[in-house]
C-alpha cells in the first residue's frame, strides 16, 4: 500500500457559532466558507467527505514539504479573504452575519498506509490513521487558528525540528487518545501575514438632491426583523406583486453585490444590491436596475429606522437617472405616479402579509 496525506481544514467556533445565531443564516455563511475551501484546493486533493463544519480530503501520495505549507497557506488566505468581503459588504444585522467574521480555521494533516472502502460507488479512506487525523482535531493547542501536521507526516515529509518562515512558526506537541500518544508539530497563524486577497467592494451610492419618490409607514415588528422580510428574496412574492417571476440564489445570502432578476411582462430586469449613508442606528438597504423602461437607473432603498425593540418606521426612497430630456420629461409625467402607486401598493402588502405571519 501506498502512504496517503490525510488533510482536513476545519472551521472553528462551528458548534458555539450555530448555537448562538441564526440557523438559516448560518448554514449559508458555512457552506459559503466550505465552498471557499474547496476552491482553494490547488494540489488535486480528493474529497472524501462534508463533516459539517469540516472537510476530509485525502491524496494517494505525500506532497513535499513546500507544496504542503502553500497548500495549506493558500486556504488560509482564501478563507480569511472571504470573511473580510463578507464583513466588509454585510447589510443583514442578524447574529449569524455579524459574528461571522469571528469564525476561525484549523488545518490538521496526517498520513500513513490507508486502506479503501467503496460506499454506493464513493471510495472512502478506511483505517487507523483516519481515526487518529480526526482525533487530532481534539488537542490541547491554545489556540483555534492553526495548522498541525503529525510527525508521522512531518518526518515524512523531512521538515525540519523547528521550521519557521513569516507565516509557518512551527512548535511539537503531543496528546494521548485511549492510551496511545500522538506527537505532532503545529503552528498558529498570524492572519497579519497573511497575504489577504484584494477584493473591489461594493461601493455606496450618493446622491445630492432629495428623492422623487418617499413613501414612510410604521410597523409593529422590530427593525432587525423587517430588514430580513425586506431582504430575503423568498418572501418577495408575498408583498410585492406584478412580476412574471423572481429568480435568484437562493443559497445565498443577500449582500452588498448580490444580484437578482425580476421578470415583468416578459421583459428581463437585473437587479443588484447597493447601499447608501444613512443615519447612525439605521439600516439601509438598496436594489438598483439598468433595465428600466426610459431609466438609465432606477434605485430604491428601504431605510429601517428602530422606534422600539419591536417598532420601527420604514422610509421607501426612488432615485433615478435619465440622459434624455424627453425621457426625463416622459418619466416625470408618465412614470413617476405609477412608480408611487405601486410602490404604496407594495408597502400597504407588506404591512398585511407581517400581520398575518404575526398572528
Amino acid at each position: 500500500m501506498k502512504k496517503c496525506l490525510l488533510f482536513i481544514p476545519d472551521i472553528s467556533g462551528f458548534t458555539k457559532f450555530i448555537q448562538t445565531t441564526e440557523v438559516e443564516h448560518s448554514q449559508y455563511v458555512i457552506a459559503e466558507l466550505l465552498e471557499v475551501l474547496l476552491d482553494a484546493n490547488t494540489e488535486g486533493l480528493l474529497l472524501a467527505e462534508i463533516e459539517g463544519d469540516a472537510l476530509f480530503f485525502y491524496k494517494e501520495e505525500i506532497l513535499s514539504i513546500e507544496k504542503l505549507l502553500a497548500q495549506i497557506e493558500t486556504m488560509f488566505t482564501s478563507f480569511y479573504s472571504h470573511l473580510k468581503l463578507m464583513e466588509k459588504n454585510r447589510i443583514c444585522p442578524c447574529k449569524a452575519c455579524s459574528t461571522a467574521s469571528e469564525l476561525e480555521l484549523k488545518i490538521v494533516a496526517h498520513c500513513g498506509e490507508i486502506q479503501f472502502i467503496t460506499v454506493k460507488d464513493s471510495r472512502k479512506p478506511f483505517g487507523i490513521e483516519v481515526i487518529e487525523t480526526h482525533r487530532l482535531l481534539k488537542n490541547s493547542i491554545p489556540s483555534a487558528n492553526y495548522t498541525l501536521l503529525s510527525s508521522t507526516l512531518a518526518e515524512s515529509i523531512e521538515m525540519p525540528g523547528a521550521y519557521s518562515s513569516k507565516l509557518f512558526k512551527f512548535e511539537k506537541g503531543e496528546n494521548e487518545y485511549d492510551g496511545k500518544k500522538l506527537k505532532y508539530v503545529y503552528s498558529v497563524i498570524d492572519q497579519e501575514n497573511l497575504k489577504l486577497k484584494p477584493f473591489d467592494y461594493a461601493k455606496k451610492v450618493v446622491f445630492k438632491d432629495t428623492a422623487p419618490i418617499h413613501i414612510e409607514k410604521e410597523f409593529e415588528i422590530s427593525a432587525a426583523e423587517l430588514i430580513e422580510f425586506i431582504t430575503n428574496f423568498k418572501y418577495r412574492h408575498q408583498w410585492v406583486k406584478g412580476f412574471d417571476k423572481l429568480e435568484f440564489n437562493e443559497e445565498e445570502i443577500n449582500q452588498l453585490g448580490t444580484e437578482h432578476i425580476c421578470v415583468v411582462n416578459g421583459k428581463i430586469l437585473n437587479f443588484i444590491t447597493v447601499t447608501k449613508d444613512g443615519k447612525p442606528g439605521q439600516f439601509v438597504y438598496g436594489e438598483m436596475t439598468s433595465d428600466a423602461p426610459m431609466i438609465d437607473e432606477f434605485y430604491q432603498f428601504y431605510i429601517i429606522t428602530p422606534l422600539s425593540t419591536t417598532s420601527c418606521k420604514l422610509d421607501v426612497e426612488c432615485y433615478w437617472k435619465v440622459k434624455s430630456p424627453i425621457k426625463k420629461i416622459l418619466v416625470s409625467i408618465l412614470a413617476k405616479n405609477k412608480l408611487k402607486k405601486n410602490l404604496n401598493s407594495a408597502i400597504e402588502n407588506l404591512s398585511t402579509f407581517l400581520k398575518e405571519k404575526m398572528l
